[in-house]
């Protein structure tokens, strides 16, 4: 029978919180902030409902509730990813319990600050009209509302906004803009930095442009703050058994092998033909590619009208898993998880051009890098940080079993479906849910982290209890 002082210490042990490693920018390398290693995003984008769905008033997003997001990591978990990226969050509900199910589970969070409501993104048409005060603070409730989570990987400042010649004659400053507010923001408010993006459009008439123009230093180094810390794009060449030069993939990494900021597809899985086979899987994390890009997020992870999902997600909350789900864990499962994620980071000295209007090749595409000054009243939010501003934090994940039915794709119900919490010196790995456990650092590094104190809180705690237990047992 346990002693007291034994009960004592397991609960401590059952209630402790471990953190994923955050992930930091080097050049053009997303990095393992511990052990230095390159980081391969191996995502799926995750906004049940569709941006339809959205709906501040409801009190729900995403992220908002316990149940469905332990359901949802399970199922992910299972399949292999380790990001998520989720379009469309209130900053005002709490998101605790989500996002300390998806860190327990060794998956990172990608979130866009915007969403398709009024007021609440650059409006393409007139982008002017839409960079003001309320906007700007809703963009930093976002970042106030996930700044406290470790498996907060990074913020998008924008999606597609910028799609064709039209809004690339007007948009691209404003992008820069409100890159360069909330990169200000992080900086005075956040305990640690994290990267702000922009998601492109795989537009190739001006994809070049876009991402020269977001990526380039106007200060002739890379401490611009309106320069993006890494460019990502929606990209949908890849269809059916297609082949890496027909998809056009050896000319992406021939134009992006020179990039000076982290490269990745913010969405990628064309659904013509259908059902889909992912056979981009390989190659996109294959010798060829993952010397300049940095992996990329499937969409989509629940099934919406425009037929893109993995999994049927009912109003009862059930779920049936769909075909494309078991054929992308099996291209997955093709994965050496632990070789991708222990890549040397050999891009971390790339340095960023200088803003010139020679870096446009479009003549439709402005030229112009001045930047839109900081809408009246955002410098003291800036300063001073928004008021009411949310707070989140890591909680304990105590419940690991799911509630709700599952089903395969066969129809079999799903039978003992539950996440499984990771060390946090490990990450999902693309092979089911088998965990990848990082390189440790050398053994000579002297740096200190919070994650490896967490990993020595572990062990001492482990150790104690071991020891109680064994002294107790004389008593």
């Amino acid at each position: 029978m346990f002693r007291p002082v034994q009960v004592a210490i397991l609960a401590l042990l059952a209630t402790s919180t471990f953190a994923v490693r955050t992930i930091i920018i080097k050049g053009s390398d997303l990095v393992n902030s511990v052990t230095g290693d390159r980081f391969q995003i191996v995502g799926v984008a995750y906004q049940p409902g569709g941006s339809s769905g959205y709906n501040p008033g409801s009190g729900v997003d995403p992220l908002s509730d316990h149940d469905v997001c332990l359901r949802d990591a399970a199922l992910m978990q299972r399949l292999g990813v380790n990001a998520i990226r989720v379009y469309n969050v209130d900053p005002n509900i709490n998101h605790d319990a989500c996002a300390s199910i998806f860190n327990a589970v060794g998956i990172y969070m990608i979130l866009d600050v915007n969403s398709p409501l009024a007021g609440e993104s650059i409006d393409r048409s007139a982008p002017w009209e839409s960079y003001y005060l309320s906007y700007v603070n809703r963009t930093f409730a976002v970042v106030e509302a996930f700044k406290s989570y470790p498996n907060t990987l990074m913020f998008f400042s924008g999606n597609e906004v910028i799609n064709d010649l039209d809004t690339g004659k007007t948009v691209p400053p404003y992008m820069r803009a409100i890159t360069r507010d909330l990169k200000n923001y992080i900086a005075k408010n956040c305990d640690r930095s994290i990267p702000v993006g922009y998601s492109a459009a795989d537009v190739r008439e001006i994809l070049l442009d876009t991402w020269n123009y977001l990526q380039c230093t106007t200060s002739g180094d890379a401490s611009d703050p309106s320069r993006v810390d890494v460019f990502a794009l929606n990209s949908y060449s890849w269809c059916g058994s297609s082949t890496f030069e027909t998809a056009q993939y050896d000319v992406l990494v021939s134009d992006f092998s020179k990039t000076s900021v982290p490269v990745y597809f913010s969405e990628y899985g064309c659904n013509v033909p259908y059902p889909r086979v992912f056979t981009e899987v390989p190659a996109l994390y294959g010798p060829l590619v993952t010397p300049v890009l940095s992996g990329g997020l499937v969409y989509e992870y629940t099934q919406e009208p425009s037929n893109y999902g993995l999994v049927t997600l009912n109003s009862d909350g059930t779920a049936d898993l769909l075909g494309d789900y078991d054929t992308l864990q099996k291209q997955f499962n093709t994965l050496n998880g632990t070789a991708l994620q222990s890549m040397a980071a050999t891009n971390a000295t790339n340095s960023p051009p200088n803003c010139t209007a020679s870096l446009i090749t479009n003549p439709g595409f402005t030229n112009n890098f001045t930047i839109p000054a900081v809408p009246p009243g955002v410098q003291a939010l800036i300063d001073n940080g928004i008021e009411n501003a949310p707070v989140g934090k890591i909680i304990p994940v105590t419940a690991t079993k799911v509630t709700q039915q599952v089903k395969q794709s066969n129809g079999d119900v799903i039978q003992g479906l539950a996440i499984t919490p990771l060390p946090e010196d490990q990450s999902n790995n693309p092979s089911g849910a088998t965990p990848t456990t990082s390189s440790p650092p050398a053994a000579t590094t002297t740096k200190k982290s919070g994650a490896g104190h967490v990993r020595t809180s572990f062990t001492v705690l482990v150790g104690v209890a071991a020891l109680a237990m064994g002294f107790t047992s004389l008593l």
